[in-house]
């Protein structure tokens, strides 16, 4: 019989560990997952001050910072108690200036906020019509307007209001009710295609003007990095003379802008920067031919090289050198390589209602392949309605102003646009030649960079160049004035 007092002893004697309560399993458990995240987000913040570092350099990146604080503590001085009123105040009497100054009125001007209680006369709404256009204004017929004005003078805009008028109601949402305009807006994108040297095989898209293009040419970038290469953090790298519509794309669909500065003397952007900028999140590389604040043209063949070696999208912003760029050579003038020819180029935009003299609300969107295209294309296969899809942000798109774009192009043709690049760039690089050379001239105002095509922007080392603005708008003339290079 065993001894109880030998038992006892061999009880006593062991450690049985006794099982771990639920909750403590649960802190345990809890404290991993938080110090697992607290190392993901570690990870994630030392990447990116990583990308940062590389893109920007050390110098370039305190600067960022500085600027990031400078914004921020602006932001917060404005915001306090004393300073807010008064901001507010001083916003809105300068809203109100504004509004007085955009808002014509005074004597003679009526203005018409509500619905007529009874219809009004076709001689009435005539009589209206012809006031508003004889309202005093910057004399763009006269030649006094830099920009915003771009027509094919009295014979062309009788033919394009003969082409409004006759598909008025047409909408090409609906191409078995409005064949025509189907037919003219893909024989527009051909025209255009061609004109840019596009390869085999290759789309493109009409829009209302170039910001949509822009914005489109984003969309699909952005698009295509998500669905290829799971890109969720999507960023563009653009010049810093890019059209404000790049800014607006980033904004809108939730993408990261880099800017890169574009130096003396060239004044076009630095190659070297943009490659440092290159990391995986990056969707889209982006060149313009030309700018619009400098009338300059980006080193596009380097950025092309650029892209194939690194495998990205290279969209070439050609709104404003439309149907410029493509007739340099043949109107006599100095070009460098652009579109479709440069292997790197995947997309361009060009604008139809600038130099193709289209009535405005008229772009193109021109892709290498109809691949790329569809990355734009929205489509609701379950919607009440049916199914629904579009080709980018409008549903209903006015036939009429495709008519009159595809009435324009037909109307001016080849020998035409020829014809109008050699006026028009010939008469910029007169106005080039005569800064640089003479002699009351030359010593006040220097030319930015050099200029290929219709834009010829100056600065002054001895003149403040507002003043000079001022003073030409004083005497009937719109020029528009710039903040970069101040």
């Amino acid at each position: 019989m065993a001894n109880p007092r030998t038992a006892l002893n061999l009880r006593s004697g062991l450690s049985i560990p006794k099982p771990k309560s639920t909750s403590n399993i649960l802190a345990i458990g809890t404290d991993l997952l938080r110090n697992i995240l607290f190392l993901l987000f570690l990870l994630r913040w030392a990447r990116k001050s990583v990308l940062q570092i590389r893109g920007r350099g050390p110098f370039g990146t305190l600067l960022d910072a500085y600027t990031s604080l400078r914004r921020l503590s602006y932001a917060i001085f404005l915001r306090l108690p004393g300073v807010r009123s008064q901001v507010k105040t001083q916003v809105a009497e300068t809203i109100q200036k504004l509004e007085l100054k955009l808002v014509p009125q005074g004597p003679g001007i009526s203005r018409f906020l509500t619905l007529p209680k009874e219809p009004w006369t076709d001689q009435q709404v005539r009589g209206e019509l012809e006031k508003l256009g004889d309202m005093k204004h910057t004399r763009w017929e006269d030649g006094r307007v830099s920009g915003a004005v771009y027509h094919g003078e009295d014979t062309l805009i009788k033919v394009q209001v003969e082409a409004f008028q006759r598909f008025m109601v047409a909408n090409p949402i609906h191409p078995d009710v409005f064949p025509g305009v189907r037919k003219m807006e893909a024989e527009i994108v051909a025209m255009v295609l061609t004109l840019f040297n596009a390869p085999p095989g290759a789309a493109g898209v009409t829009t209302s003007g170039g910001t949509e293009s822009i914005l489109m040419a984003c969309l699909s970038a952005r698009q295509k990095a998500y669905t290829e290469r799971g890109v969720t953090e999507p960023e563009i790298i653009i010049p810093a003379t890019a059209h404000a519509a790049f800014h607006k794309a980033a904004s809108y669909f939730n993408i990261k802008l880099h800017q890169v500065a574009c130096p003396s003397p060239n004044y076009t952007v630095s190659i070297k920067a943009v490659s440092r900028l290159i990391n995986s999140n990056t969707i889209l590389l982006v060149g313009s031919a030309p700018n619009f604040p400098h009338g300059l043209i980006d080193d596009i063949a380097a950025l092309s090289r650029l892209a194939l070696r690194r495998h990205l999208p290279l969209h070439v912003d050609c709104c404003l050198g439309s149907f410029l760029m493509p007739f340099l050579s043949r109107a006599g003038f100095p070009t460098q390589p652009f579109d479709f020819t440069l292997k790197g180029v995947t997309s361009i935009s060009c604008d139809t209602h600038k130099y193709g003299f289209a009535p405005k609300g008229n772009s193109t969107l021109l892709y290498r392949t109809a691949a790329l295209r569809t990355y734009q294309y929205f489509i609701s296969p379950d919607w009440s309605g049916g199914v629904y899809g579009s080709i980018g942000i409008a549903g209903s798109r006015p036939g009429a102003l495709i008519a009159s774009c595809w009435a324009s192009l037909m109307s001016v043709g080849e020998k035409g646009y020829i014809e109008s690049c050699h006026s028009i760039v010939g008469a910029a690089k007169k106005i080039e030649t005569a800064i640089r050379e003479d002699p009351a001239l030359k010593d006040d105002l220097k030319v930015i960079g050099k200029p290929l095509v219709s834009v010829v922007a100056f600065d002054s080392p001895t003149l403040n160049i507002y003043d000079i603005a001022d003073s030409m708008s004083a005497k009937g003339w719109h020029l528009n004035a710039l903040q970069n290079p101040p």
